[in-house]
C-alpha cells in the first residue's frame, strides 16, 4: 500500500454540535418509524380482535379460521408497508436512507409470504375441521369463499416475486428481468383487494377496520403511483435533461455528461444516486440505478458507468442529444451525514464514482480526509486520477491499493496487504474519530462493515453505499 506523499495535519476543526444533534435526531426518527412499520401488522391484528374476532375461538374450527384470519390480515399488512418503502418516498429516504428501506423491505419479503401461505392453510384447516372433515362440504365452504380464484392467484405471483428475490435465484436475472418479475407485486396485492372488502364478516361496511385498510391500500398504491410514475415524468419533462457527451475512460467504462435547466431545484448532492432511463430504441425500457460521480451544479451532471451486463454495456452506445428520464435523488452517501471530526473515504472498483462525488463536495481542512481506492487490477482504476487532483486540492492523504483478494480469508484486502496485516485502524488512524464511507461490491463492503464494527466504530459514523438490487 503505497501513498501520495500527501502529510497528514492534526486537526483541531470539529463538525457542529448541531449536525451532531441533527444526525441522532434522524437516527431516533428512523428508529421510530421502523417501529412503526413492524406495528401496523400489530394494529391489523388488534383491530380484528376488538371487534369481535377474539369471541371466534370457542371450538377447534373458529380457533383455526381465526387464526388464518389474522395471519392474513398481518401478511397483507406487510405486502402494503412493503410496498410503501419501496415507493422512495421522500421523507422515508431522509429519515431512514434508501439502503436501510430496502434492507426493511426485504426483512419483511418472507414473513409476509409465510403468514399469506398459513392463512391459506389455516383456513383449510378451519373449514375442515367445520364441516367434519367431509371433502364435498370442505370444498364447498372453501368455494362459496368471495372472489377466492383471485385470491389464489394474488398467493402465486406473490410467491413468484420472494422467489426471484432469493440471493441463490437473483444473481441469474438482469436487473431489467427481476425488475419485471417485481412489478407482479402490484397486480398480486390488487387481485387480492376484491377477496378482503368482499368478506363481510372480517371488513364489515362502515367499521373503524374497513376504513383502516382502505386508508393503507390507498397510502400503499398513492406512494407508488405519485413517486415512481407521477412525480419523475413531470421532473424528467420540466428539466429536459439530455445526453452532452460521453467519454470512454477505461475498457468497458463511460462517463456520460448530461444537461438540463435549474437541476440544482434536485437538491441533488454528491454521492446520491439517480434511477435512469435514456430514450433510445435500444435503451428506453431499461431502468438503472447509478450513483452521480461529480457534484452536480444548475446544468449539468455526471455518472460513470461500467459495463456489467447488457443493459449497462447499451448505456456506453447512447449518442449525444438523446433525452434523459430519472428518478431521484436517492441515498443518505453525503457530507449532510457527517457527525465525527474526520472524514475516511473506501472504495473499490466503480464503486469510486459516488466516493468522488462526496469528496469533491466535502469542505474540507487539510488532514481531515483519508482516502483509500481499491482495484483488483490496474485496469480498474477508474477516475483515480481525479481522485488525486482533488485529494491535493483539499489536503487530503490518499492511498491506492491493487491486487486480487485475499484468498486466505473473506477480506478487503490484497493478498500482500493481508499478510503484512494492514487492517482497517492501520489505514486509517483516526478510524474512531471519523465518518467511514464505503461503497463497492457487496460481499467486499460486507466484510469491510464487518471489520469497522468489530474495531469499534459507532454504527451512526458507518455510511455504505451498496451496487446490488
Amino acid at each position: 500500500m503505497t501513498s501520495n506523499g500527501i502529510a497528514q495535519h492534526d486537526v483541531k476543526r470539529r463538525i457542529p454540535v448541531d449536525n451532531g444533534l441533527l444526525y441522532r435526531r434522524r437516527a431516533r426518527r428512523s428508529d421510530v418509524l421502523v417501529t412503526m412499520f413492524w406495528a401496523s401488522g400489530a394494529v391489523s391484528a388488534a383491530l380484528f380482535l376488538s371487534i369481535g374476532g377474539a369471541a371466534q375461538f370457542g371450538s377447534l374450527a373458529e380457533a383455526l379460521t381465526s387464526l388464518g384470519i389474522i395471519s392474513g390480515l398481518v401478511g397483507t399488512d406487510f405486502i402494503l408497508v412493503m410496498l410503501v418503502l419501496a415507493a422512495r418516498v421522500p421523507i422515508i429516504d431522509r429519515t431512514v436512507g434508501h439502503d436501510r428501506a430496502m434492507a426493511v423491505h426485504r426483512r419483511l419479503g418472507k414473513p409476509a409470504l409465510y403468514l399469506l401461505l398459513a392463512h391459506g392453510l389455516l383456513l383449510l384447516a378451519g373449514y375442515g375441521a367445520a364441516s367434519g372433515f367431509d371433502p364435498v362440504a370442505w370444498v364447498v365452504d372453501m368455494w362459496s369463499l368471495s372472489d377466492l380464484p383471485l385470491a389464489f392467484l394474488g398467493l402465486g405471483l406473490l410467491v413468484t416475486v420472494v422467489v426471484t428475490s432469493l440471493v441463490a435465484v437473483r444473481r441469474h436475472f438482469s436487473y431489467e428481468a427481476w425488475h419485471i418479475v417485481h412489478l407482479l407485486s402490484y397486480l398480486a396485492v390488487a387481485v387480492a383487494i376484491p377477496h378482503q372488502l368482499s368478506n363481510g364478516q372480517v371488513l364489515a361496511e362502515n367499521s373503524v377496520q374497513r376504513v383502516y385498510w382502505i386508508s393503507l391500500y390507498v397510502a400503499a398504491f398513492g406512494s407508488i403511483l405519485f413517486y415512481r410514475f407521477i412525480e419523475p415524468i413531470v421532473s424528467s419533462l420540466r428539466r429536459d435533461l439530455r445526453v452532452a457527451r460521453v467519454d470512454v475512460i477505461a475498457p468497458g467504462v463511460t462517463s456520460i455528461q448530461l444537461t438540463g435547466r435549474g437541476l440544482s431545484r434536485l437538491g441533488a448532492a454528491g454521492g446520491q444516486f439517480f434511477v435512469w432511463r435514456f430514450l433510445t430504441a435500444s435503451t428506453w425500457w431499461h431502468a438503472h440505478p447509478i450513483s452521480l460521480s461529480a457534484t452536480p451544479t444548475d446544468t449539468a451532471l455526471r455518472i460513470t458507468v461500467r459495463d456489467l451486463g447488457e443493459g449497462s454495456a447499451r448505456i456506453s452506445t447512447v449518442r449525444v442529444g438523446a433525452r434523459v428520464w430519472f428518478e431521484g435523488p436517492y441515498g443518505l452517501f453525503t457530507p449532510a451525514a457527517r457527525t465525527a471530526p474526520k472524514l475516511a473515504v473506501l472504495a473499490a472498483g466503480i464503486g469510486i464514482t459516488p466516493a468522488r462525488a462526496l469528496l469533491e463536495q466535502s469542505r474540507l481542512v487539510p488532514g481531515e480526509a483519508t482516502v483509500l481506492l481499491r482495484g483488483s487490477s490496474e485496469n480498474e482504476t477508474y477516475l483515480w486520477d481525479e481522485m488525486s487532483a482533488i485529494a491535493e486540492r483539499t489536503g487530503s492523504t490518499l492511498y491506492r491499493m491493487v491486487g486480487a483478494r485475499s484468498s486466505r480469508t473473506p477480506t478487503w484486502r490484497t493478498e500482500a496487504e493481508d499478510r503484512r496485516g494492514v487492517t482497517l485502524r492501520s489505514a486509517f488512524p483516526d478510524l474512531l474519530d471519523s465518518d467511514l464511507y464505503v461503497c463497492g461490491p457487496t460481499a467486499w463492503l460486507d466484510s469491510v462493515e464487518a471489520e469497522a464494527i468489530a474495531a469499534g466504530l459507532p454504527r451512526h459514523q458507518l455510511h455504505t453505499e451498496r451496487f446490488d438490487w
